[in-house]
């Protein structure tokens, strides 16, 4: 039930789709048809995600140095969100939420055409696209996720993000599976083309959403939509709200202990390709990621669908936030002592599902307290900017570790040191949360 219907003395009745989604969270009347779009745009979103990451592990790996390079090339992400947040903050205080999100989504499109037309004629983009699918990930999902969380009040987005991120779920499945398969038919540039098409999707999905939801709210709201944010940047918002700067320093951590485990990864399966025939190493890399993608997301299909509501109801959003830092705890001590590639596949594919299921969807719903300007501004800012400078310092471990040859055991320890200091955070916030909620 809405806002506008308690106002107007209505008192809809439970759809058929309300009461199937039941299943996966409590839905209220009249709420599963957003959730259900909210869904299809994700969905879209995480299948078009996975073909351009998939997509682009050959295109840098297959580089003379390429594990090195790949983690060089994410530190290279922070420096370019330096001047791309300003930007995307000064946009978003001149348009509404919809030209925002269509604006920058146009733009994306537009870059892919370009990276097919280089591609198919010969230029190398490795290096660039892949810098590209950084800043496409990061700005992209975080821009989702702040859409969402204007289109729910706290206690709904509490209910309902576990639905909505299911269809994040599936749609990466079926990003990677369709990888997987096409990859060796139409090849990574045709691919890159049938992407922008899938994005167009999104804007059609997002403006279907934007006009249903404000005539389901009232007047004073509706208006509010409608209006551009303030002039306030994302870097601002953040250095002067503490609750903001701790989710900060949470992204910053975790996305250097996940980016050390993908360099883990990276070099192994480089030393793989390299025994096998030059014509044949590319094949073997977009395989072996479309393989590796598959389960990650099948895990985190099964993970979001079942257990992330259920989560949420028992423990709470807070007591969920220390569930993937104790994952990677255990799975980088087991690493430390054991380093071999199937381990280093399985810690990853462990530590990647919750990552993309359970954990997303915690930090979708610590926005859910927070104002719009922190919702859009600040938790782009975070999950951009932040989350590169956790790979640049990544690439300083890097760095360090192929300097002195630490080896698998001594990455892996670099990142129990790190978890160590998340889970400090996730103290910290958790603090936080519990004030800002019993304030509202």
């Amino acid at each position: 039930m809405t806002n506008a219907d308690v106002l107007a003395g209505r008192n809809p009745r439970r759809t058929w789709l309300d009461r199937f989604l039941s299943i996966f969270s409590t839905v209220h009347a009249g709420e599963g048809l957003t959730a259900v779009l909210l869904a299809a745009n994700v969905f879209v979103l995480m299948g078009t995600y996975y073909i351009l990451k998939t997509v682009r592990e050959p295109l840098i790996l297959n580089q003379p140095g390429g594990a090195e390079v790949k983690a060089y090339s994410s530190a290279g992400l922070a420096m370019l969100f330096l001047l791309i947040m300003p930007a995307y903050s000064a946009f978003a205080s001149r348009v509404n939420r919809l030209w925002l999100i269509s604006g920058v989504t146009a733009l994306f499109i537009a870059n892919l055409v370009l990276f097919s037309a280089l591609g198919a004629a010969g230029v190398k983009i490795g290096v660039a696209y892949y810098l590209w699918v950084g800043i496409f990930n990061m700005l992209f999902v975080a821009q989702f996720w702040a859409f969402a969380n204007d289109i729910y009040t706290e206690e709904q987005g509490k209910r309902l993000f576990p639905i909505v991120g299911v269809g994040g779920s599936i749609g990466a499945v079926v990003g990677s599976l369709a990888t997987k398969e096409m990859f060796e038919y139409i090849g990574p540039f045709q691919m890159m083309l049938l992407s922008a098409v899938s994005l167009g999707i999104c804007i059609v999905l997002t403006w279907i959403i934007h006009v249903r939801e404000k005539g389901r709210v009232d007047a004073d709201r509706a208006k509010q939509v409608d209006k551009p944010l303030d002039k306030k940047g994302g870097f601002a918002l953040i250095i002067s709200r503490r609750y903001l700067a701790l989710i900060a320093a949470l992204v910053f951590l975790l996305n250097c202990v996940n980016s050390v485990g993908e360099y883990v990864l990276s070099a192994f399966v480089r030393t793989a390709a390299q025994a096998l025939p030059a014509a044949e190493q590319g094949k073997f890399m977009g395989q072996f990621y479309g393989d590796y993608f598959t389960w990650v997301n099948l895990i985190s299909l099964i993970v979001q669908s079942f257990l992330v509501a259920r989560l949420f109801k028992w423990i709470g959003v807070r007591g969920a936030l220390f569930i993937l830092p104790l994952i990677s705890l255990t799975g980088y001590g087991l690493l430390a002592t054991i380093p071999i590639l199937a381990l280093v596949r399985s810690v990853k594919i462990l530590e990647n599902a919750t990552d993309y299921s359970l954990n997303n969807t915690v930090r979708a719903a610590l926005f859910l307290p927070t104002s719009r300007e922190e919702k859009y501004k600040g938790k782009a800012t975070i999950d951009t900017f932040f989350a590169r400078a956790g790979d640049m310092l990544q690439a300083g471990f890097v760095f360090v570790g192929t300097q002195l040859a630490l080896g698998v055991t001594g990455m892996a320890t670099i990142n129990i040191v790190l978890v160590s200091i998340w889970l400090a955070v996730c103290v910290g916030i958790y603090k936080e949360h519990k004030r800002l909620t019993a304030e509202k």
